[in-house]
């Protein structure tokens, strides 16, 4: 609850600040602190009451993993503002405003996380997305970024009429929108609802054959904007998907496992075979987004306590790998892999936490991407042989990833300055103190829960 309201309080704030302050810093500096408060109330309500009782309490109601994926996503997003604050200033004139629509985010994404009712489910949804579509066509000066944001906006607005038909065919079926109350006997309109229901949040996590959206989307927004949609909002979304269908639709598991399957490996497939072929950084990680999120599907495949750990794990590890890799992306001139070029010897320090952000998204041992990805698979597998072809086609595609991440590596590290020896690697701009240090606390994160992965699951039990 205390996310929820503060959000929406601090959004407000922000807006009045656009007002009243002009110096650009200040404002960066003021959603800094607003997002240190929102992560220390979370933090509260881990282990005492809410500051808060909402009259809709009883469409709410948090719980210890949503609190968790909360907690999560406020240290990305205090994270995100050290690191992309400098670029989000030169993105438009409004940077209060653009502040003020992450606050409303996060409020979205308190409800997305603690909802019982689907009505609340589909307003956590839409106050996530909305705020997005702006955010995607804020550089007004692009076309590539206007063309996103209305891509977006109606690719969006498909995805949530076909949200709310599924949830009027289920309030049709069982006569309640109370997610606890829908393990009925199943009728064809429920059924039709659930599928419904699960092609609209497919969308909203870019998972094949739903993904049409992602790469020309996150080619398009701002990049700073970008890594705020690829990771933090991505993370919401998925805990909104694990927690509709493992808290109302148990009793459909075994039936539509076979319909999971088909998506985790379409996605999986999808993603990793055309990040091949990509030779763009930027749409290399929105194509590997989307092979995440295949990996990310095994907590729907599998709904055990496996599959609950994986998420936080994959959740912590995805964020934190891929806002660094986007922060260092967004500092490089260049945004294909040439770009890239001999970074190690002009910047050691940015190849250095990249190669550690990157052998994490790949799942290489001693990494959080690896227990992560072995959390999800070992989840999967607990549920029986049947589907041991989905494994199998798991480890085959986290191979194929290895290919296009250590391109990426092979180009920092053994190929000439600029692609031609004498030239040099340039940044768009110099990078800060505060930039670096930030950037070496994630890598070294990355390696640490990579060893005690324990260090974050206690949350969840203790």
């Amino acid at each position: 609850m205390n996310l929820v309201v503060l959000a929406g309080i601090l959004g407000v704030v922000m807006m009045f600040t656009g007002l009243l302050v002009k110096q650009l810093r200040v404002v960066s500096g003021i959603a800094a602190a607003g997002l240190c408060v929102l992560f220390i109330s979370n933090l509260w309500e881990l282990y005492h009451a809410p500051f808060f009782t909402l009259p809709e309490s009883s469409m709410l109601a948090t719980t210890r993993f949503g609190l968790l994926i909360n907690q999560i996503l406020l240290l990305a997003g205090i994270l995100y503002v050290v690191l992309f604050g400098r670029h989000i200033q030169v993105v438009g004139k409004h940077v209060a405003d653009y502040y003020a629509l992450i606050f409303f985010v996060y409020a979205g994404i308190g409800i997305s996380t603690s909802y019982t009712n689907l009505l609340m489910l589909f307003l956590g949804i839409e106050i996530m997305s909305i705020p997005l579509y702006i955010l995607t066509g804020s550089d007004k000066r692009n076309l590539k970024s206007n063309e996103a944001a209305l891509k977006y906006f109606l690719m969006g607005s498909f995805s949530t009429g076909i949200m709310l038909m599924g949830i009027a065919l289920i309030y049709g079926a069982t006569g309640s929108f109370n997610v606890a109350s829908m393990n009925t006997q199943l009728s064809f309109n429920l059924i039709v609802g659930i599928l419904l229901l699960l092609i609209s949040m497919s969308f909203k996590v870019s998972a094949a054959p739903f993904h049409f959206w992602t790469p020309d989307v996150y080619d398009g927004a701002p990049t700073a904007f970008t890594a705020f949609m690829a990771t933090i909002v991505k993370v919401a979304a998925f805990a909104a998907f694990i927690h509709l269908f493992e808290g109302s639709f148990e009793m459909l598991n075994r039936k539509w496992q076979l319909l999971i399957a088909i998506i985790i490996a379409c996605t999986l497939l999808v993603g990793n075979i055309t990040a091949v072929f990509q030779q763009s950084v930027k749409r290399m990680l929105a194509y590997s987004s989307i092979a995440q999120a295949g990996f990310m599907m095994f907590a729907l495949f599998a709904f055990n306590d496996a599959s609950r750990e994986g998420i936080v794990l994959y959740g912590a590890a995805y964020c934190l790998a891929t806002l660094g890799l986007f922060a260092v992306l967004i500092k490089m001139e260049d945004y294909t892999f040439d770009g890239f070029n001999g970074l190690a010897k002009s910047q050691p320090l940015l190849a250095g936490v990249s190669t550690v952000f990157l052998l994490s998204l790949a799942g290489i041992p001693l990494t959080l991407g690896f227990f992560s990805k072995y959390y999800m698979v070992s989840a999967a597998l607990s549920t029986g042989g049947k589907y041991l072809w989905l494994f199998v086609l798991a480890m085959l595609c986290a191979a194929i990833s290895v290919y296009y991440y250590f391109r990426v590596i092979q180009a920092m590290y053994f190929k000439p300055l600029g692609g031609v020896p004498g030239t040099s690697t340039s940044l768009t701009t110099s990078t800060t103190r505060a930039f670096n240090y930030t950037l070496l606390v994630m890598a070294l994160l990355v390696i640490l829960l990579g060893l005690q992965p324990q260090l974050l699951l206690q949350f969840l039990y203790f």
